[in-house]
């Protein structure tokens, strides 16, 4: 009952009921989150890039590090949004790995309609329930945490992935994007994942050990579900020759675009042939045991396994460096294990969920912690 409150109290802080009311479809919602947005960059609430996000008395403690790896611009990017929908308790994260010719500019486009499609979508089913004379907080269990968001999720995807496909200045017919996001409520998460960036916590184990545990699947187009979709859509998963083991969605008579993962926004080549935008929604309670939460692209954990991630991450003495040291590592690795592979691009973000001791604050302002190596 309490957590329910807490999640009504803040949309009366954040937004009004008649507003929402009115569909976030239309002008008045749309333009009410763009103005907490706003607010939010002009009190350095939002980052866009590599960096840190430490709001006084948060719980939550972010490190950010991207870079540009071998193949040409960079289309890796990601968002950070304390006191996401004006509430302290809340954050949003996300990361998103573009590809294709317009990769880098579909990959950014996602990455800024993400979070307001998701928070307009929340608060007008929040909305929706309070202003319902039939709705009892005590008996209705159709309408849970849990299914408020996903709904709210699966219909921000399905709303990007329609826009995106109108856009005037964007050709996302060859090109698209993976968008791995979480959002923090109090003690809880919802995860939301589409492609094959991954979500990993490390948490510690009965014997004291901080383990791995990964939160997400990686939408590669030879998993079984996956295939199967694909093959019933008369696409084709065949790997290159120079590629083995790397397994490509291709279309039925071209062997383009050849995608490495069967989910993505964008990519409308395709989109009739078995790759899909909708995401996987799921959730965990926060224990005391969890330390924090790793979302990567793909160009991380490529070369970098989940237990040697969280062991780089969790060995860095100062938590505003975690993200850039975990990069770095993964950079140093394709050159180890890759050889005569073009370096992808390498993004991360590290979210902590205590807030780090006075002495990690000392240390911040050494230049190489907000630096992006392009």
């Amino acid at each position: 009952m309490g957590h329910w409150s807490s999640m009504f109290n803040g949309l009366a802080r954040s937004f009004s009921i008649k507003k929402v009311k009115n569909s976030c479809n239309g002008d008045v919602g749309k333009e009410a989150v763009e103005s907490m947005a706003k607010d939010a960059k002009k009190n350095e609430l939002i980052l866009r890039s590599s960096g840190i996000v430490n709001v006084d008395g948060s719980k939550n403690f972010a490190s950010v590090f991207m870079r540009k790896g071998q193949k040409g611009v960079n289309q890796d990017c990601c968002i950070v949004w304390e006191e996401f929908g004006c509430q302290p308790d809340m954050i949003f994260c996300g990361i998103f790995d573009g590809h294709g010719p317009w990769g880098h500019f579909v990959a950014k486009t996602v990455r800024e309609s993400m979070p307001s499609s998701l928070l307009c979508n929340w608060q007008e089913t929040l909305a929706q329930l309070v202003v319902d004379p039939d709705f009892d907080l005590e008996v209705d269990k159709k309408m849970n945490w849990f299914n408020i968001w996903k709904h709210s999720y699966l219909k921000a995807c399905a709303t990007i992935d329609q826009e995106l496909e109108q856009h005037r200045r964007i050709d996302a017919f060859y090109s698209g994007t993976t968008a791995l996001s979480i959002v923090r409520q109090g003690e809880r998460i919802i995860i939301a994942n589409v492609g094959d960036s991954r979500a990993v916590l490390a948490t510690t184990s009965e014997d004291g050990d901080l383990v791995a545990l990964q939160l997400t699947i990686d939408f590669k187009p030879n998993l079984p579900q996956e295939h199967e979709r694909i093959m019933q859509c008369n696409g084709r998963v065949f790997c290159l020759h120079d590629e083995p083991g790397v397994h490509r969605l291709w279309l039925p008579d071209e062997e383009v675009p050849g995608l490495a993962m069967s989910r993505a926004f964008g990519d409308y080549c395709i989109k009739d042939f078995g790759l899909i935008s909708l995401p996987e929604v799921t959730q965990r309670n926060i224990t005391n045991q969890d330390q924090f939460i790793l979302l990567a692209t793909d160009g991380v954990w490529d070369v970098v396994s989940n237990q040697e991630a969280v062991n780089i991450v969790s060995l860095t003495p100062n938590r505003g460096k975690a993200a850039k040291r975990l990069v770095d590592h993964a950079a140093r690795a394709w050159k180890k294990r890759r050889q005569g592979i073009a370096m992808d691009d390498i993004s991360a973000i590290c979210l902590f969920f205590h807030s780090p001791s006075s002495s990690t604050h000392e240390h911040l302002s050494e230049p190489d912690v907000f630096t992006e190596i392009e």
